[in-house]
């Protein structure tokens, strides 16, 4: 019999993500736990893709993407953020959010090197940084505003620090990041070699009028960052797994090194669809009024429950807690709603190392208008 090496990941399960969907399936629940939409993205998106499948775009894209869709990228930042990155050096097409960032942190993440996290914090940003070797540092926001005390953080700092990764705006709080904020990363970074790898997927969904201020917009952390965003999130195609990252030219160039190993390259029809598509800005800037509309549905729903409401100005993830309902735990609360009332959601524990509780869940509200509604009949019966 051969024995296995030793795990690199011995903790590492399968996600919370696949385990709740998984659980509703089961028991024919309504799956507001993983994030994706339940509707179609434009048909003429869809349409364009096609096209460009049945004109011959079948082969192997270059290495930092297709020129249309990285000239389109460069416009949609500069129209956005007033900053340029130039198309061909500084932008690389990768395949999906995830693998950018799983790609940024194995460019420069060495034995030893620390790196400073926020919790609640998406699932793959630790993993990675352990299979390189690196060790995680972590400040944790906690319920019910998800605050950073920056003079913590900087109390994180030490000669090892080698990159802080940023969520703005944060899944799964729906925290988005203040003036205030980015003038207090401003400072701690400043006269430091210190890398920042700011993940913005979800850049395009902001409420109530919040502006979302991206890393590049200031000079002095554009000059030390790596920006990823995700066309799943901009255009509801999750499953096309197509995202970018956008960095000065000497981080790019180390970016790439990794990335040609890593996928080399990315669909080149959808690359191409996605180009054309963007050309109509009106496709995208209506993100935030589109998810609004669909928030403020699920809020005025649950205003009549026992469930506590959050803020959420940003993302498509709406929190709540339950401790007028329930003493359980999150994870077996959040169980026991899919099995009992039919609705999954995710447990916020699962988004901290230590597993803190405070009696969160999340939702996804992008859906469809008659799941919102279904949902909503159900939860009104917890």
């Amino acid at each position: 019999m051969v024995h296995l090496p030793s795990s690199k990941l011995p903790n590492v399960g399968t996600t919370i993500f696949t385990q709740m969907t998984q659980l509703a399936n089961q028991h024919q629940a309504i799956n507001l736990s993983q994030g994706f939409p339940d509707f179609l993205p434009d048909s003429g998106l869809l349409s364009s893709v096609d096209h460009f499948i049945k004109k011959g775009f079948n082969q192997y894209a270059p290495l930092g993407g297709m020129i249309p869709l990285k000239e389109a990228i460069a416009t949609k930042i500069e129209k956005s953020h007033q900053t340029d990155y130039h198309p061909d050096s500084e932008i690389t097409v990768t395949a999906g959010g995830t693998q950018a960032i799983f790609t940024a942190i194995a460019t420069f993440i060495q034995k030893e090197d620390e790196v400073i996290i926020f919790e609640p914090a998406y699932d793959c940003y630790e993993p990675t940084v352990e299979l390189f070797g690196g060790i995680v540092k972590r400040f944790e926001m906690k319920a019910p505003d998800y605050s950073i005390d920056w003079n913590v953080v900087k109390g994180l700092i030490t000669e090892k620090t080698k990159m802080i990764i940023l969520n703005n705006p944060n899944n799964p709080s729906g925290k988005v990041f203040k003036e205030n904020d980015i003038q207090e990363l401003i400072k701690i970074v400043k006269d430091t070699s210190i890398l920042i790898l700011s993940d913005e997927v979800y850049e395009n969904i902001t409420f109530d009028g919040r502006e979302h201020l991206s890393i590049c917009r200031y000079p002095e952390l554009k000059e030390r960052s790596l920006l990823i965003a995700s066309f799943g999130k901009l255009f509801h195609v999750t499953g096309w797994k197509v995202g970018y990252c956008a960095a000065p030219k000497a981080l790019t160039d180390e970016f790439r090194k990794v990335h040609q190993f890593n996928v080399f390259c990315v669909n080149t029809p959808v690359q191409l669809a996605l180009a054309e598509y963007m050309k109509n800005e009106e496709h995208y800037i209506h993100l935030s009024q589109f998810f609004q509309e669909k928030r403020d549905f699920l809020r005025k729903g649950l205003s009549n429950t026992s469930f506590g409401i959050l803020d959420c100005e940003g993302t498509y993830f709406q929190a709540l807690t339950y401790d007028k309902i329930s003493d359980k735990n999150d994870f077996e609360f959040a169980t026991e709603l899919t099995i009992r009332h039919k609705v999954a959601s995710v447990p916020f524990s699962a988004f901290y190392k230590n597993r803190l509780n405070e009696n969160v869940i999340r939702l996804c509200f992008a859906k469809k208008q008659e799941t919102l509604e279904q949902a909503l009949e159900f939860l009104a019966k917890v």
